[in-house]
């Protein structure tokens, strides 16, 4: 037996044997660094920049929608094919997993490739779409060229990342993900400030950093019993597309509705100033940190769901649930103590010289972390779903915080209610997903039980 295959049956073995908890645990340390490493490329850039002025604050906000599209498109391959991947292994069938790996990571690459030198091409037309107003088009502009220039390894990188992690190499994920984060804090205040490049050095440094990561990340894939992703593995058929399409709809629509949602902000915030745009971007890149850390904690767990269900160990899936659950709950009730406590003091940390930005900014971040109590909950059911290949329940769940109920109470309320109408809309949607995903959890836990 050669060494891949060596290392794979130690993995497997480990996947399904091992304590849940001490096992989701073990997955979710590497993997919630990561997430937080992902989401410091934009609070890197937002503290930097923030002594360049409100406009320029405003500008990099602006541009944090096409970095959701690009998050979207990467976790749509990489959970895509990372969710049949984890299933296939769990199952002991190599061969069907390495092919769903290559043809997402291939797919990934072409349509990230589209989609910067389509972002190009209309490059001042996609800024006043994602919301700049007269005086913040110039630093959104900036920022986004360079941004656009480095989708096609970003989307990549992403991918490989979560590819890495639903085989169980969140390890491997850490380094790539963590080297270049790391690297973009260095080199964002040299190209900013050194260089004096403004806003376009601290998109810059985001490209080349993301670029590191995404050869770190390659070489992962070739380490640790991980699938080696050779061309000849490359199988676009209905029945890979199908599959990867079934596991990667869910974050893709989580995503992109992630992205119009903060383009609908920016958008309303714009009636009221540069100072409500700086404001609500910065309260976006707070509590990405603490949704990262629910998101790395979940993403810890799916590998773990995705074997243990392709091995049909069922009641491994549940005990990892209700442990994901409990832990989610205590994080999120510390984090909303912190956010209500130091509310402005944490505003102040991006925009320390505007009372104005401070002032919103601090009552939106209490507002939301109001009910992130609740969020556990829904995340942790959508990716338990999206593992199982339950694409439709797990993209109704992810569809509903910032689709289904966002968008419509945030026209409602900013028409009857102004500013405050933006500030109290996230709350009032995350009760209605949390009421929501409740049938979802007992039809679900009923078909395992039976």
């Amino acid at each position: 037996m050669d060494t891949y295959q060596d290392g794979f049956t130690e993995k497997h073995e480990k996947m399904t044997t091992t304590p849940v908890e001490k096992l989701v645990l073990r997955l979710a340390v590497p993997t919630v660094l990561t997430m937080l490493i992902s989401a410091l490329y934009n609070m890197t850039d937002t503290f930097f920049v923030g002594s360049l002025g409100t406009s320029a604050t405003a500008g990099v906000g602006v541009a944090f929608p096409l970095m959701t599209v690009i998050q979207a498109v990467g976790f749509f391959f990489g959970q895509g094919s990372g969710n049949r991947v984890a299933r296939e292994l769990g199952a002991m069938k190599t061969e069907s997993a390495s092919k769903a790996a290559v043809t997402g990571f291939i797919l990934c690459l072409a349509v990230g490739t589209i989609i910067s030198a389509a972002g190009l091409a209309v490059i001042d037309d996609m800024a006043v779409f994602l919301g700049a107003t007269p005086t913040v088009l110039p630093y959104a502009r900036g920022y986004l060229f360079y941004i656009l220039l480095g989708v096609p390894w970003m989307t990549a990188s992403l991918m490989l990342s979560n590819l890495l992690r639903f085989q169980g190499g969140a390890f491997y994920a850490m380094i790539g993900m963590t080297t270049g984060g790391l690297l973009n804090v260095v080199l964002d205040p040299i190209f900013i400030f050194v260089l004096k490049m403004g806003v376009q050095g601290a998109a810059l440094a985001t490209m080349i950093s993301q670029f590191v990561s995404f050869c770190l990340l390659l070489a992962g894939c070739s380490r640790g019993g991980n699938i080696r992703l050779k061309l000849k593995h490359f199988t676009p058929n209905r029945s890979t597309l199908r599959e990867i399409a079934r596991g990667g709809t869910p974050s893709l629509f989580r995503q992109l509705i992630a992205s119009i949602a903060v383009i609908c902000i920016n958008n309303l915030s714009g009636n009221y100033g540069d100072a409500a745009i700086a404001a609500m971007s910065i309260v976006s890149r707070v509590t990405l940190i603490a949704n990262s850390v629910l998101f790395g904690v979940g993403q810890g767990f799916q590998p773990v769901c995705g074997f243990n269900y392709g091995a049909k160990l069922y009641g491994r899936v549940k005990r990892g649930f209700w442990f994901c659950v409990k832990l989610f709950t205590v994080l999120m009730a510390l984090a909303t103590v912190v956010a209500w406590i130091w509310a402005p003091e944490i505003i102040s940390v991006f925009r320390k010289d505007d009372a104005e930005v401070i002032a919103i900014g601090s009552l939106a971040l209490r507002l939301q972390f109001a009910t992130s109590i609740l969020m556990g909950w829904v995340i942790i059911n959508s990716m338990m779903l999206q593992t199982m290949g339950k694409s439709i329940s797990a993209s109704t769940i992810a569809l509903a915080r910032q689709g289904l109920f966002l968008l419509p109470i945030l026209f409602i309320l900013t028409r009857s209610f102004g500013l405050l109408g933006i500030q109290i809309s996230q709350p009032i949607a995350d009760v209605a997903s949390f009421i929501l995903s409740i049938p979802f959890n007992i039809r679900a836990m009923r078909e395992m039980k039976s």
